[in-house]
């Protein structure tokens, strides 16, 4: 463990780090230092990033929330002050814990121990922020976006139709139409193949060269002749949609996902 100790008082210090020390013997000092001016100097340069940081109130030239107003700190604080009219403030930024002085040792091995508790909570949730990220940031590279609008013609003007509001895609006379939910035909700009590639293959499926249906539009489906199914579509029953028996396997596997 890496420590910096901001104290004005040198006996203080030096008491402070042997008492550390006898706790933590791995311990290490990054530095010692005595005013607000030496430790905004410290957290500016970031050269060094001590893992807990003990740190008087009242130092040479200053209060030390005044560094706070400074330079950004980030790393955990134990405040340490012969003063308890401190706490509230030192609370209010990272705090750790807030030792009066003269300090024992057991408040101060408690302190130890809230510090041991936290950094191990927060590296814990960091890196499963961290993998979590990683995950949906790897979902995101592989999925594909899929198309959710189609532009329609509607006489001379262009309307927006929302893919998931289709009960089916289908082709006539080389034409591909769009049959929405409301029962209304339109003509898209795309091949059939096309728009199959397009939409999300969890909501649509190709049951044969005509037609291509949304999972939503599907009313019925009821064994055919020849080992095939046909398909009763919602709103659209005039439509023979027969799925192939070539596709009935894959077709039972995608509607009963």
């Amino acid at each position: 463990m890496k420590i910096l100790i901001v104290e004005d008082e040198p006996i203080a210090a030096n008491k402070l780090e042997r008492m550390v020390r006898a706790k933590e013997p791995e311990v290490v000092v990054l530095d010692k230092l005595d005013t607000v001016s030496s430790a905004v100097d410290f957290f500016k340069t970031g050269k060094e990033s001590p893992d807990l940081v003990f740190m008087d109130v009242r130092l040479a030239d200053g209060l030390s929330f005044d560094i706070f107003d400074q330079v950004e700190v980030d790393y955990p604080i134990v405040f340490t002050t012969a003063y308890d009219d401190y706490a509230l403030p030192a609370f209010k930024v990272n705090s750790v814990d807030y030792l009066l002085k003269p300090i024992n040792e057991e408040a101060l091995g408690m302190a130890l121990e809230k510090y041991k508790k936290r950094h191990a909570i927060t590296e814990k949730i960091g890196l499963e922020e961290i993998d979590a990220l990683r995950s949906v940031m790897s979902e995101r590279r592989n999925k594909k976006k899929y198309k959710e609008r189609f532009v329609v013609r509607a006489g001379e003007k262009l309307r927006s139709v929302r893919a998931d509001n289709a009960v089916c895609f289908y082709s006539e006379s080389r034409v591909t139409f769009l049959r929405d939910s409301e029962g209304r035909n339109h003509v898209v700009d795309y091949t059939l193949e096309q728009v199959e590639n397009a939409v999300d293959p969890d909501l649509f499926f190709r049951v044969n060269r005509k037609f291509l249906v949304g999972i939503d539009g599907i009313g019925e489906v009821v064994f055919y002749s020849n080992s095939r199914l046909r398909i009763m579509l919602d709103g659209f029953e005039q439509a023979e949609v027969i799925v192939s028996r070539e596709r009935v396997s894959d077709f039972k596997e995608w509607f009963g996902q």
